[in-house]
């Protein structure tokens, strides 16, 4: 325990990062777990649109209208088909969308919000792509003022898988 009594791992404000790939789909049980072992703490859900892309909405598939309002249509849509209905009404929900770097983003929301603990899933890029232009998990990992838990999806193979009803 440290010296406010707070023993390392209660997390009161969890932080999880979704991109809507498999990956990310796998890391939010982990993320659901952890706030169900936390009573009283908060998940957040953030997706980061990069820059590129929020500048192709605005150029191409938006033309009219408010890009920003679709685009934050588009985005709970997706979270509330994939994530919403797998997390328990006991747990204490927000969902938060950014647009710019991701990793910038994710570190920028999580000390503004003082998270306690970041969780999100890792893709399988190569060691060159890492090299060259880095990548989220690696990044948020390395700066991070928080725990981070960084999910690879190859974990999922060694789950232990559900037994079927008799």
């Amino acid at each position: 325990m440290d010296e406010s009594g707070m023993r390392y791992g209660h997390y009161r404000k969890i932080l999880f990062c979704t991109d809507f790939s498999e990956n990310a789909d796998f890391a939010f049980d982990f993320a659901v777990d952890a706030a169900l072992r936390n009573k009283g703490s908060t998940l957040f859900i953030l997706h980061v649109i990069p820059e590129p892309d929020a500048q192709f909405w605005k150029g191409y598939i938006y033309e009219v209208g408010d890009i920003d309002a679709q685009a934050r249509a588009d985005i709970d849509q997706a979270i509330d088909t994939g994530y919403r209905p797998r997390v328990p009404e006991s747990v204490t929900l927000q969902i938060v969308m950014r647009i710019g770097d991701a990793a910038r983003m994710i570190l920028d929301f999580a000390e503004q919000q003082e998270v306690d603990l970041i969780i999100l899933g890792r893709q399988g890029h190569g060691a060159i792509t890492q090299w060259l232009l880095g990548n989220v998990a690696c990044k948020v990992s390395r700066q991070s003022l928080c725990p981070v838990l960084v999910v690879p999806l190859a974990f999922k193979a060694r789950m232990p898988v559900a037994a079927s009803p008799v």
